[in-house]
């Protein structure tokens, strides 16, 4: 054989060896921890997962009609569900239902808690993992508070989280994630946090008072024209609108690599990594927190050694909801988020079960690792849906031992959109350290 017919061969053997080894899901099999009754008017939204000690896992979720009115009494749908598994999430038990929303689970000390927000910031605690549940506490009196189900961070002895404060007074009159302003909250992890005197509340960073055109030129944002205060409809004479600029869905992460650039060698600095509303795919929002001597915390934008300010960093799937795990064993960050695939089709073109704007696509739930937060290695593909309109998006994760246990606001074929699912799933992808390359 020639050397040119053995390159061919070879050659031909790596084509056929590609071919079969195409991406395939990681955990596409799935628990429905509900299903809706009605998935034309009827969703599910928030889930939230963590696990306990014991290795029970704890998921919460909302049932929502989205504020309009179902069925012959003429009332909203609201419902938010704690459920509990000992048996790795193979079935669930329901356990009680609780009066938040946008909440989220976590262990802190010897309690089981879930914060969310009723307008205003509140919390439940159990103390028999998660069977009975306390009454519900307000953690403050002022304000408007969104969220989603985002990570809880632990460094020092505390326990770190954020949530978001719409501000007054800023005009707009469309989504109003330009009006909000990501609050980091501290409190020590074994003290009661049903009590507000255990919390400290950063300070409060608006986007709408912080973003300037003139700084964002070159990086094509907004990518899509907007308006300040309303929406845009992108799809004249009306369809396909687009919200003034803003971030949302925070969640928290500590630099503790001291060859990082932005490592805190005092360990009193927290960087903000947040979903990113540009009309752009795979950029997230930044901004930091430090730890003041008095224990107040103020709230910045970045400066990257250049002295520049930074708003943006690259992030895939920053335009979506995602969620980051630290992983003490691998000194990863891993982000669980959503793919994008087709963010240039033209508006007008898009296919109607398309949801929204180009960049909001919500079918493809992919895995990241990085050791920095900013260079991400893709790990692989969760889970997806059959078509744009089958989402599997806005998932959380807790790990359980060498797997993933993880939550998603999904939907199949029967689902109202890919925004209004009718599914709560969950997946676990087993032995997720070794996608490590």
């Amino acid at each position: 054989m020639t050397h040119l017919h053995t390159a061919l061969l070879a050659c031909c053997l790596f084509i056929a060896a590609s071919a079969s080894a195409q991406i395939r899901p990681l955990a596409q099999d799935y628990v429905a921890l509900w299903e809706s009754p009605d998935p034309r008017h009827i969703y599910g939204y928030t889930p939230g997962i963590c696990r306990l000690d014991s290795g029970r896992l704890v998921a919460t979720h909302e049932i929502s009609s989205a504020g309009k009115p179902v069925g012959p009494d003429g009332k909203a749908v609201h419902e938010a569900r704690i459920l509990t598994s000992d048996d790795g999430g193979k079935t669930w038990t329901h356990r009680a239902n609780y009066d938040l929303s946008f909440a989220r689970p976590f262990v802190a000390g010897k309690s089981l808690y879930i914060l969310g927000r009723s307008k205003q910031v509140a919390i439940i605690r159990s103390d028999d993992d998660g069977v009975t549940w306390s009454e519900r506490v307000f953690l403050n009196d002022v304000g408007i508070w969104h969220q989603s189900a985002c990570n809880v961070h632990f460094s020092k002895g505390n326990v770190y989280l954020v949530m978001e404060k719409h501000a007054p007074r800023r005009g707009i009159q469309a989504w109003q994630i330009g009006d909000l302003a990501p609050v980091l909250m501290r409190a020590k992890a074994d003290s009661a946090l049903t009590d507000r005197k255990n919390w400290t509340f950063a300070s409060e960073l608006v986007f709408e008072d912080i973003w300037d055109a003139k700084k964002s030129h070159y990086f094509g944002i907004p990518f899509h024209p907007v308006d300040r205060k309303k929406a845009t409809f992108l799809v004249p004479p009306k369809g396909r609108s687009i919200a003034p600029l803003g971030w949302l869905e925070t969640n928290v992460v500590e630099f503790t690599d001291p060859d990082h650039i932005w490592h805190d060698p005092q360990g009193k600095t927290f960087h903000l990594w947040m979903r990113a509303h540009t009309g752009l795919t795979n950029y997230a929002a930044i901004a930091q927190v430090k730890e003041n001597e008095d224990g107040s915390m103020t709230t910045s934008l970045v400066k990257s050694p250049a002295g520049n300010t930074m708003l943006y960093v690259p992030c895939p799937g920053g335009q979506m909801r995602f969620h980051i795990l630290w992983d003490e064993k691998t000194k990863l960050y891993w982000m669980l988020g959503s793919q994008s695939t087709d963010s240039m089709v033209r508006p007008d073109r898009m296919s109607p079960d398309r949801w929204g704007t180009p960049d909001n696509e919500r079918h493809r739930l992919v895995l990241h690792f990085s050791k920095n937060m900013m260079d991400w290695c893709f790990a692989g593909l969760v889970c997806t849906g059959a078509t744009p309109k089958e989402s599997r998006h806005y998932a959380s994760m807790c790990m359980d031992g060498e797997d993933l246990c993880i939550l998603s606001r999904s939907g199949d074929e029967k689902a109202h959109s890919a925004h209004n699912g009718n599914v709560i799933s969950f997946h676990r992808v087993k032995k997720f350290r070794s996608l490590v390359y």
